[in-house]
């Protein structure tokens, strides 16, 4: 079987990726591994075409057009034809993408569409609060249009979704993301660093970095040795060209300026090393439509904790596996960090609860089993 996922964001070295891009690596190398061929076709990051082997998995990035009003054309039309000579060269049996991939792709009888809902334009419109962009609506709509099966990787971004596209009657089945244990594997307690808080994750708003940072000088009021790492990439403030990251640091209470640490983006192979060190990793995002960076946390064993909104109660058990919180609420946040900063014991005991869970739902050999029945019965149907 040849599975060909359409993303630009299949991870590149030296350049920053999002969640969706390393769950697609995760899942193509494990395909490759169970016999499945396996092709990504996306566009560069760099002005020229490219292609390159990682673990088995082919990849075609293309020359991405920025001419503006005509880029959007350009673009498609040439991931239209990479789609078109590599099913000539190796026939296709599925492709898959995401919420609005499929808009503009030219759909053959012989092969079976996917799309798989990390969260798309009406989703996040919902969750942020803000107005339904006309185009981008239309391309979502489009692309559902399209899709043969769709599947979700959180209950709640299928039950969100579908309050604004009709699409039950291809599917709408739930499918976690995975973790690779051979990468997040029990951490060595040894080499926490005590009061250390780990976040990872684009610096933005939605990612509830701003109310960590706001909670930083309640917990040092309780635990003196407390500190901030944050690892991730700066993002725009939204409908401007401003950086959100300096716009963070202007907010920074004095008391706790020299509390904070920021390391940029960082390789994904340096996400485990940080975590290790960390004393309770922290996550308060406003919306996620699943959180893989809080099931990494998790399945090294570390205390976390998390946002109760959207799909965390899928994600975390509270007070067996790790703790939720209001992630709008400063002083609910920071009591939950102080929790698992000041009780140890407790901490530990649900970090080895975390490891049994990830295991049980969120390990590679039982997630890719059911990614694996649900493409058979695809091509069979």
């Amino acid at each position: 079987m040849h599975i060909c996922y359409i993303t630009s964001e299949y991870p590149k070295k030296g350049h920053p990726h999002g969640g969706i891009g390393t769950v697609v690596q995760t899942l193509a190398r494990q395909l490759v591994k169970s016999g499945f061929l396996v092709s990504i076709i996306g566009l560069n990051y760099l002005n020229k075409d490219e292609s390159e082997e990682d673990l088995g998995v082919k990849i075609y990035r293309y020359n991405r057009s920025t001419i503006k009003k005509l880029g959007w054309f350009i673009n498609n039309k040439i991931l239209n034809k990479a789609i078109t000579d590599l099913h000539k060269k190796q026939p296709i049996d599925v492709i898959e993408t995401s919420e609005m991939g499929l808009a503009f792709i030219r759909k053959r009888p012989d092969i079976k569409y996917i799309i798989r809902m990390h969260g798309g334009h009406h989703f996040f419109a919902e969750s942020e609060n803000r107005d339904v962009e006309s185009w981008k609506a239309f391309q979502e709509k489009r692309s559902f249009k399209k899709a043969d099966y769709l599947i979700g990787v959180s209950n709640y971004v299928v039950e969100h979704t579908s309050k604004f596209l009709d699409f039950k009657h291809k599917g709408g089945q739930v499918i976690y993301n995975s973790v690779d244990l051979n990468r997040f594997y029990p951490a060595d307690y040894s080499k926490i660093i005590e009061g250390r808080i780990f976040f990872a994750g684009s610096i933005c708003e939605k990612k509830g970095i701003r109310q960590l940072i706001q909670a930083l000088p309640k917990i040092k009021s309780q635990v003196p040795e407390a500190h901030l790492i944050v690892a991730g990439r700066d993002t725009k403030i939204r409908g401007t060209q401003n950086s959100y990251l300096a716009y963070l640091k202007s907010e920074i209470p004095k008391e706790v300026e020299n509390d904070i640490y920021f390391l940029g983006a960082i390789e994904n192979t340096q996400i485990p090393k940080e975590i290790e060190k960390a004393s309770v990793c922290a996550y308060p995002s406003h919306m996620e439509t699943f959180g893989q960076t809080i099931v990494e946390a998790l399945s090294m064993g570390k205390p976390v904790v998390s946002s109760n909104k959207g799909p965390g109660n899928e994600v975390i058990i509270h007070n067996k596996t790790g703790l939720l919180c209001n992630p709008l609420d400063i002083d609910d946040l920071a009591e939950q960090i102080i929790y698992m900063l000041q009780n140890r014991e407790e901490a530990f005991e649900m970090g080895h609860n975390a490891i049994n869970d990830v295991k049980e739902r969120f390990s590679l050999k039982v997630l890719m089993k059911q990614n694996i029945e649900m493409y058979q019965k695809l091509i069979e149907s």
